[in-house]
C-alpha cells in the first residue's frame, strides 16, 4: 500500500508523456496537411454549377446546358419532411456534433482491415459536404490521409458555418443518380414536382438513394429504393421524427415515379448547338455549362415543331418514293446486347399515335414483324411494309434496331400497330425569320441532329438556282424597268471569250414565248429573259445589288449567276428575301435577344440590325412580282392557304438542289432539300416538287394562328409613290415617273 504514491505518480507522468505524445502527433498532422487544405472562406461566394437555359418568345424551355443538372434552393424551400429524412438516414447526429463522429471512423477502418473490402465509411454529412466541394484537395481515396484530410476540412465547415448553412449546401451539391444534382432537380426527375410538395414516403425514397444513386434509385432498382426508403423511414422513427403509424403507413405506398430518366430533348437542337457555339467562344465553357445564364431568344416553338414535322415528313416521303428499304444499321443481338432489357434514349414516355419512333424487332411471324418499344408491344402487319415491296423475313431480323410509325394503340394491353419506316439518307433545312427584327423564329439544319450535327440552314453552301432570279428583276426595277416592260423569250448564244464554247442557255421546258412581259417571266422562272436582263443591266451591277441584299459568298460576274450559278447557305438568302416585304430593309438574322446571369444581371442585349438595302417602292413592286408567282407562277398550291404570300422557286441543274423561300407581311420561311454530297434527287424534283410543300406545312401553322388573332389579314405596306394603271397587259404597278400613258377604252 504504501508504493500506491509512486506508482499513481508512474502512471501519471506516463499518461503526460502519452498525452504529450499524441498531442505532438496531431500537431505533426495538422502541420503535414494544413498546407494542402483548401481555403474554407472561398465558400462564402460558392455557387454550384447550374443549368444554363435557352428561352423561347413564349417564355418556354428550348434547350439546356449543364455537366451537372441542378436547380438551386434556399433552406426554407427545402421540407422538413425531407431534411429529416436525409440527416436520419445519413447522420442521425448532425444537430450535434462538431463535423466529425471518431467511434463511426474509427469503426469502419477497423473493418475495412479486418473484412478487406470496402464498407460503410460512416462519414457525417459534413465529411461527405467535404469530400464533395474540394475533391481537388480532400479527394474521393480510402486512404487514412484522405480521412485526415477530410475531417481537418469538416471541422473547418462547422466552425465557419451554421448547421442549417451546411445541410443546404449538402442538399445543393449532392448527387441523385441520371446524372441528376440537388434536391430540386432530384424530386423534379424522380417525382415530377417541386422538392417543397414531397410527401413522407418521397422524401424518404430520395433521402435512401444517396449511399449510392445509381443502386438504389427507382428506375434503376425498384426493389432497392423501396428497401432503403423503408430503412430511411425506421431512422425517423429511431429519430423521433415521424411516429410508427406513420412509418408503417408510408411504407404500404407504392413508390410512383413521374416516368423515365430523360433529360429534355431540345426541339430546336441545330438552334441550340449555333447558341452554344457563339456563348461557349464569348464566355468559355465553364460559365456556359456551370454558371446558370438565361437565354432570351426569338424562337417560336410552334413554328419550330411544325418545322421539324414538316421537313421529316417531307424528306421521307421523297426517299421513300426513289430508294427500297434499307438494311438496319444495327442489331442488338450481334452488340451482345439483351433485346429484352434494352432502352433506347428516345423511350422517354408512352407512345402516341402519328409518332417515329425507334424499336426492337423481337420477331418475324409470317407475314407479321412483332417489335418492343420499351414495354409496348408492337404488329407491323403486311400492309405496314407493302412500299418494300419484299416479304418480313427478308425486310428485318430479331434483334433490329428499326424505325416504325405508331398508330393504333391499346392502353389496355399495352399493345399498337405500325408501319415500316426509315430514316431518310436525303437531308434538308428549314429557318424561318421575322421581318422586322430579324429574329430566328425556327431552324431546322438536317433529317437528324443524332446523326449529324452540321447545320445545312447555316453551313451548307449550295447553288442557289432560280432563287437569285429576283436579285436580277430588283435591279432592273430599281434602273428604270418595270413589271410590264417586254423581255425577249427567245433562243440566245453569247460568245464568253477567246477559246470557250458559246454559252447557250435554255429555259427548263425547252420551250420560249418569245415577247413577253418582266412579270410574267419571273412568275414563270424563265431563264433566258433573264439572262438577257442581266446582260443589259450588266453583271457587276446586279452582283451589287445581291451584296445589298446580304449575300456574302463568291458571286463571279458571269451571266450564268443570273439564274443560281453561284452558292449561299439558306439562312443567308432567307434574310435576303425579308427585305421586299419589309419595304427594303433588310434585317441581319438575329440568332438571341439577351444573357443574364444567375442573379438576373444582364450581360448582354442584342437589337435588330437594319440594313437599308434597296429602295421602298422598288422592294414593293419586287413583292408585287413575288406575289404572282404564288398566284399564277411557279407556286400555285401555296394559294390554297388564302393568304397575302409571295415566294421563289429554285432549282439547280439535274435536280441536285430544291429550293424555296416565301413570306407574308411577318415573317419568310426558307426551305432546302438535297444530298450533302451533291447528285440527283429524282427526276423532276423541282422546287415546286421537293421543297414547297415542306414549306405549305410550316406556313400553314402560322397562318392559322395569325388567322385566330387577326381581324382581317394583314397587308404589304405600299409606298405613296407607287400607282396603278391599267395596260394592255391588265392593271399593274408602277413607281410613279415610270408609268406608260393609260389605255384608253
Amino acid at each position: 500500500m504504501p508504493r500506491l504514491p509512486g506508482l499513481a505518480r508512474y502512471f501519471g507522468i506516463a499518461a503526460l508523456f502519452l498525452g504529450a505524445a499524441l498531442s505532438g502527433t496531431a500537431g505533426g498532422v495538422l502541420f503535414a496537411y494544413i498546407g494542402d487544405l483548401p481555403q474554407i472562406s472561398a465558400l462564402d461566394d460558392y455557387t454550384p454549377g447550374t443549368i444554363t437555359r435557352i428561352i423561347g418568345r413564349d417564355g418556354s424551355v428550348v434547350g439546356e446546358f449543364a455537366t451537372e443538372r441542378r436547380q438551386i434552393v434556399a433552406y426554407e424551400n427545402i421540407p422538413e419532411v425531407l431534411r429529416q429524412a436525409i440527416v436520419s438516414a445519413e447522420d442521425g447526429d448532425f444537430w450535434t456534433h462538431g463535423g466529425l463522429k471518431v467511434d463511426r471512423m474509427l469503426l469502419a477502418y477497423v473493418q475495412d482491415k479486418l473484412t478487406r473490402r470496402r464498407t460503410p465509411g460512416r462519414s457525417t454529412i459534413t465529411q461527405q459536404l467535404a469530400r464533395q466541394l474540394f475533391p481537388e484537395s480532400v479527394g474521393f481515396d480510402r486512404t487514412p490521409e484522405r480521412k485526415i484530410k477530410e475531417a481537418l476540412v469538416a471541422m473547418q465547415i462547422e466552425k465557419r458555418y451554421r448547421k442549417e448553412e451546411i445541410l443546404t449546401m449538402y442538399c445543393n451539391k449532392v448527387a441523385w443518380g441520371n446524372g441528376t444534382y440537388g434536391v430540386e432537380a432530384a424530386s423534379q426527375l424522380y417525382f415530377g414536382k417541386p422538392a417543397k410538395a414531397l410527401t413522407l414516403n418521397e422524401a424518404a425514397t430520395m433521402a435512401g438513394i444517396l449511399p449510392a444513386p445509381q443502386r438504389y434509385n427507382p428506375y434503376t432498382n425498384l426493389k432497392a429504393a423501396t428497401t432503403r426508403r423503408n430503412y430511411t423511414l425506421d431512422r425517423m422513427v429511431d429519430r423521433g421524427y415521424i411516429t410508427r403509424d406513420a412509418a408503417a403507413a408510408a411504407r404500404t405506398q407504392p413508390i410512383v415515379t413521374s416516368g423515365q430518366p430523360a433529360h429534355p430533348r431540345s426541339i430546336a437542337p441545330y438552334f441550340r448547338e449555333t447558341i452554344r457555339i457563339e456563348l461557349e467562344d464569348r464566355y468559355g465553357a465553364q460559365a456556359l455549362y456551370e454558371h446558370g445564364l438565361t437565354v432570351r431568344t426569338g424562337l417560336d416553338p410552334d413554328l419550330q415543331r411544325a418545322a421539324n414535322q414538316a421537313l421529316d415528313a417531307g424528306l421521307r416521303k421523297i426517299d421513300k418514293a426513289r430508294v427500297q428499304f434499307r438494311q438496319p444499321a444495327r442489331n442488338l443481338i450481334a452488340e451482345k446486347r439483351s433485346i429484352e432489357t434494352y432502352r433506347h434514349p428516345r423511350w422517354t414516355s408512352d407512345p402516341v399515335a402519328g409518332e417515329i419512333l425507334p424499336a426492337v424487332v423481337m420477331a418475324v411471324e409470317g407475314t407479321d414483324i412483332v417489335v418492343r418499344l420499351d414495354d409496348w408491344t408492337g404488329t407491323i402487319p403486311r400492309a405496314g411494309y407493302g412500299w418494300t415491296r419484299r416479304r418480313a423475313a427478308d425486310l428485318v431480323q430479331r434483334g433490329d434496331i428499326i424505325e416504325v410509325l405508331v398508330k393504333d394503340l391499346s392502353s389496355s394491353d399495352r399493345t399498337f400497330m405500325a408501319d415500316l419506316d426509315q430514316l431518310p439518307e436525303l437531308e434538308g433545312a428549314v429557318v424561318a425569320l421575322d421581318n422586322r427584327t430579324g429574329q430566328i423564329l425556327a431552324m431546322v439544319g438536317g433529317a437528324s441532329f443524332e446523326r449529324s450535327q452540321f447545320n445545312r440552314a447555316t453551313q451548307a453552301m449550295r447553288q442557289v438556282g432560280s432563287l437569285f432570279k429576283p436579285f436580277v428583276y430588283t435591279a432592273a426595277i430599281d434602273r428604270g424597268y418595270t413589271a410590264d416592260s417586254v423581255l425577249d423569250d427567245s433562243p440566245v448564244s453569247f460568245n464568253p471569250g477567246p477559246n470557250q464554247p458559246p454559252y447557250e442557255p435554255q429555259n427548263y421546258d425547252r420551250t420560249y414565248e418569245g415577247p413577253i412581259t418582266l412579270r410574267r417571266a419571273l412568275e414563270g422562272s424563265r431563264n433566258v429573259p433573264t439572262i438577257k436582263l442581266m446582260d443589259q443591266i450588266g453583271p457587276p451591277r446586279v452582283i451589287e445589288y445581291a451584296r445589298k441584299l446580304g449575300l456574302t459568298s463568291p458571286l463571279p460576274a458571269y451571266l450564268s449567276v443570273a439564274i443560281g450559278a453561284a452558292e449561299s447557305t439558306l439562312i443567308e438568302m432567307t434574310s435576303a428575301y425579308t427585305a421586299f416585304p419589309n419595304q427594303g430593309v433588310r434585317m441581319a438574322p438575329l440568332l438571341l435577344r439577351e444573357v443574364i446571369d444567375r442573379d438576373g444581371d444582364v450581360l448582354e442585349q442584342r437589337r435588330p440590325q437594319p440594313q437599308e438595302a434597296i429602295r421602298a417602292d422598288t422592294a414593293y413592286i419586287v413583292t408585287s412580282l413575288l406575289q404572282g408567282v404564288v398566284q399564277q407562277g411557279t407556286a400555285t398550291s401555296a394559294r390554297a392557304l388564302k393568304w397575302p404570300l409571295g415566294g421563289k422557286t429554285g432549282t439547280t441543274d439535274d435536280y441536285t438542289d430544291a429550293w424555296f423561300i416565301g413570306f407574308d407581311p411577318d415573317i419568310t420561311i426558307g426551305v432546302w432539300i438535297g444530298f450533302d454530297q451533291k447528285r440527283t434527287i429524282g427526276n423532276n424534283q423541282t422546287g415546286t416538287v421537293a421543297a414547297l410543300p415542306v414549306w405549305l406545312d410550316v406556313m400553314k401553322v402560322w397562318v392559322e394562328r395569325r388567322r385566330a388573332e387577326l381581324d382581317e389579314p394583314p397587308t404589304f405596306p405600299r409606298p405613296a409613290n407607287v400607282t396603278t394603271v391599267m395596260t394592255e397587259h391588265g392593271p399593274e404597278l408602277f413607281i410613279v415617273g415610270t408609268e406608260p400613258p393609260p389605255i384608253v377604252k
